[in-house]
């Protein structure tokens, strides 16, 4: 789904430095707005200090982070885009509803709004219910439930359906397709391959680096494979052949 319109997400030349090490290695992308760019690759390739980056939370050592006009991190995004950790952000101590609450206040977004994330993210039943008694999967979905709050323009979300059962994650990627539907843009990041064809476009990551950078079709035609990944597989196989 490619858009005439500014790229909501503009990065060039991103390289990031942790404990010493170069964690992403002079990375150049767009992302086109009211899209689903599923961010792929094994764990520890990078893609959480990428979206780290992304938020304005990471500090980098060289590149520039453009989101929705202005440079990542800044205040005016403050409300515009919204963020799910990996480790859940929510208050084990408080019931759902009174975490979406506190959330809602804090970002200033309507307070009805706790209870439009809550049945979005088909939390309805659980709505009272304290969260350190949650299952995994209900804790990721609370936390998602967090992002949501404002309707942000951009949405990043790290791994947002690792530990849902199959019936979820449908759940959860129809919800992403509305979103987007809606305008919003959404960053989901996976190293569960089979998710890859649900989105617009694919980021590949492997080692710091983006290996690819298209759609789902558009990759199985280029590679003349049709499961995403083998052709993944196949992208590393080249990247190393190059090096070799």
């Amino acid at each position: 789904m490619m858009s005439s319109s500014p790229a909501a997400v503009s990065v060039r030349d991103l390289t990031v430095v942790r404990g010493g090490r170069e964690v992403l290695h002079g990375l150049t992308f767009d992302v086109p707005r009211g899209s689903v760019v599923g961010l792929l690759g094994p764990s520890g390739c990078g893609k959480t200090t990428l979206m780290r980056a992304l938020v304005g939370v990471q500090i980098v050592k060289s590149g520039t982070v453009s989101v929705l006009g202005d440079t990542a991190g800044s205040k005016a995004l403050r409300k515009r885009v919204g963020y799910a950790t990996q480790s859940p952000a929510v208050y084990d101590d408080l019931s759902v509803h009174e975490n979406l609450r506190y959330f809602a206040s804090v970002l200033g977004a309507p307070k009805e709004d706790a209870d439009r994330v809550i049945e979005e993210v088909g939390l309805t039943r659980h709505r009272d219910q304290i969260v350190a008694t949650l299952s995994g999967g209900q804790h990721n979905r609370a936390n998602l439930a967090v992002a949501l709050l404002g309707t942000p323009e951009l949405l990043v979300l790290d791994e947002p359906t690792v530990g849902l059962d199959p019936v979820l994650r449908e759940e959860l990627w129809r919800l992403f397709r509305q979103l987007a539907e809606r305008g919003t843009t959404l960053i989901v990041s996976s190293h569960v391959m089979d998710e890859a064809g649900r989105t617009d476009r694919l980021l590949l990551m492997r080692e710091g680096e983006i290996l690819a950078d298209d759609t789902p079709d558009g990759l199985r035609a280029r590679a003349g494979i049709d499961d995403l990944e083998k052709v993944f597989l196949q992208l590393i196989t080249e990247r190393e052949g190059a090096r070799a």
